[in-house]
C-alpha cells in the first residue's frame, strides 16, 4: 500500500509540474531603448545660441542677459531674457520635421507675442511672422541670429509696414558669454 501511496503521490507531482509548464509564460524579449528623438542635424543648427550671455547694443551700451537652454530632452531651445530696463522675457524654439521650419513663440511682460517660423538663410538662423505694430497696423517681424568669428552671436529684429519691401531696425543686439 505504501508503494501505492508513493507512486500515486509522485503522479500526482509529476501531472501538477507538467501542467504548470504549460501555462508558464516565458519573460517577454529585451527590447532595444526607443531612438532618441530630435538628434538629427537640423535639430542641432541653433545651438549656437545656447550659454549665458551678457547683451549690448551696438555702441555697447547694456541691453540686458540672456540665459539660452536645452530642455525636453534637448527638443526645445528655451530663451529667458531679462532686460537693462526691467522687462522679462521668454521664447521656445523648435525645429518641426513636419513643415522643416524652425518656430519660435516669445511672450513677455509686456503682454507681447510673436510667432515667427524660418531656419538658417546664408548661415544666420532667420525667423519671421506678422505682428501688429503701434499703431494697429499690419507689420512683418524678421528675427536673425548670427554666429560671429568672435564667438559672439548677433540678433537683429527688422520690421516691415508695407510687406517686406523696406525694413527698420527694432533691437540690434551683441551676445558675449559671460
Amino acid at each position: 500500500m505504501r508503494r501505492s501511496v508513493v507512486a500515486t503521490g509522485t503522479l500526482l507531482q509529476l501531472i501538477a509540474a507538467w501542467s504548470l509548464a504549460g501555462t508558464t509564460t516565458p519573460p517577454p524579449p529585451t527590447l532595444p531603448a526607443p531612438a532618441k528623438a530630435c538628434t538629427a542635424a537640423e535639430y542641432r543648427q541653433f545651438d549656437f545660441w545656447l550659454g549665458d550671455w551678457a547683451v549690448a547694443g551696438p555702441k555697447g551700451n547694456p541691453a540686458g542677459t540672456n540665459h539660452i537652454t536645452l530642455e525636453h530632452d534637448g527638443c526645445v531651445l528655451a530663451e529667458h531674457w531679462n532686460g537693462a530696463k526691467g522687462g522679462t522675457g521668454s521664447s521656445f524654439n523648435v525645429y518641426d520635421a513636419t513643415d522643416r521650419r524652425w518656430h519660435q513663440v516669445w511672450v513677455d511682460s509686456q503682454g507681447t507675442l510673436l510667432q515667427l517660423a524660418g531656419g538658417i538663410v546664408d548661415g544666420r538662423m532667420v525667423l519671421e511672422g506678422p505682428g501688429v505694430g503701434p499703431k494697429g497696423e499690419t507689420i512683418v517681424n524678421r528675427i536673425a541670429w548670427e554666429k560671429l568669428p568672435d564667438g559672439r552671436v548677433r540678433q537683429t529684429w527688422t520690421v516691415s509696414s508695407d510687406g517686406g519691401t523696406s525694413w527698420s531696425t527694432a533691437f540690434d543686439g551683441f551676445y558675449s558669454k559671460r
